[in-house]
């Protein structure tokens, strides 16, 4: 079973939608590797068609917690405030509004295809901005799962768990950084990831590396590759169905 949805998956998903808004979903989600959220908050105003690009706006809510007396910032398991040394009882909830935005290039041909789409006058608002899919994240879900099916496709194995999971927005995300893991696992490459994904951790981008398993089969060829203990192969041909190893 497959850990990941590789690029000719991708194409049998899109050609399996059953209208423009629906491919446009299953390729803005595949090609810019962005949240589900983050595609159905896109706006007509966030595309700019002459530098081919499309700004993505990352909005989480963080919830703060702070100490009547002295505002002090508190855990959500603190007991006495470690500044004034007085009891927490109620501590002052604050929500703020974590903002990132970050401008992601788009290829050509998604970019005609959001010409298209946008041009057709489908797009209605009642109030506010012109969304570019007026969906909710469990219909986008819906979305893709269909479309998932028509092509074929069955589940996917979660690489930590090995559990079955069955194809989802995120799925597809997952499917554009592991590909891109593939075509390139180097620092800059993991770094520029890093941006293109709005990963706050570098970790979380890492564990990409190590699905794409690309990091490893180079180890594993340079290690085949030596020669140099006894002058023979650190791994010598299979015969009758054993590995042999260099004497030691």
């Amino acid at each position: 079973m497959k850990a990941y949805l590789e690029y000719a998956d991708i194409e049998l998903i899109e050609g399996a939608a059953t209208c423009l808004r629906d491919r446009l979903l299953v390729r803005i989600l595949f090609r810019l590797g962005c949240r589900v959220s983050e595609a159905l908050a896109l706006k007509v105003s966030d595309i700019d068609f002459e530098r081919g690009t499309v700004t993505v706006l990352h909005l989480k809510m963080r919830i703060r917690l702070s100490c009547t007396g002295c505002r002090a910032r508190l855990g959500k398991r603190h007991q006495f405030c470690p500044e004034c040394g007085e009891e927490v009882s109620e501590a002052q909830k604050r929500q703020q509004e974590h903002r990132r935005v970050r401008v992601l290039p788009v290829d050509k041909h998604t970019l005609e295809i959001l010409k298209d789409y946008v041009g057709r006058d489908l797009l209605t608002s009642y109030s506010g901005p012109i969304l570019l899919f007026s969906l909710n994240r469990h219909r986008a879900w819906q979305i893709v799962r269909d479309c998932a099916k028509r092509a074929g496709l069955a589940g996917l194995v979660n690489p930590e768990t090995g559990r079955m999971r069955g194809v989802s927005p995120h799925r597809l995300r997952d499917a554009f950084a592991v590909n891109a893991m593939k075509l390139d696992d180097s620092g800059d490459a993991l770094r520029l990831l890093q941006e293109h994904l709005g990963h706050a951790s570098f970790d979380t981008t890492a564990r990409y590396r190590k699905i794409a398993g690309e990091e490893h089969r180079k180890w594993y060829e340079r290690l085949s590759q030596w020669t140099h203990i006894w002058g023979e192969p650190l791994f010598l041909p299979i015969a009758r169905n054993k590995l042999l190893l260099p004497p030691y």
